[in-house]
């Protein structure tokens, strides 16, 4: 099973990033988020703190990039086989450092990639 974390969850239904949750959860993906405020969205907790998971394949992050810098050593200690910055969350300050930590990323759209069977 894909575990999946989003960083930057939304308990707001017009945002990108709760509508990724929706469908990860709907495709019988493991999903957490991390966000601004705690709460459910369809089973999934969403914190407002960094929490430990073990064996994370995806962070895919919907924060802009001055709102990343505070995780990027949670996210390269998570060690996920994947990182995706969605549109508005490109950084290349962040992609050089999971560069040199040896962790994949990719600038794309979590929502494109499971519409088209790619995630």
């Amino acid at each position: 099973m894909i575990k999946t974390l989003i960083l930057g969850a939304s308990l707001h239904q017009e945002r990108y990033a709760n509508t990724a949750i929706r469908r990860l959860v709907h495709m019988n993906f493991w999903v957490v988020g991390i966000g601004s405020e705690e709460g459910n969205i369809e089973g999934v907790n969403i914190y407002s703190h960094e929490i430990s998971i073990d064996d994370i394949h995806t962070v895919s992050i919907y924060l802009n990039p001055r709102n990343q810098h505070g995780y990027y050593d949670y996210v390269i200690k998570l060690n996920p086989k994947r990182v995706i910055f969605n549109p508005g969350a490109e950084n290349m300050e962040f992609e050089e450092l999971l560069a040199r930590h040896h962790i994949p990323f990719e600038r794309s759209c979590t929502l494109v990639l499971l519409s088209t069977g790619q995630f």
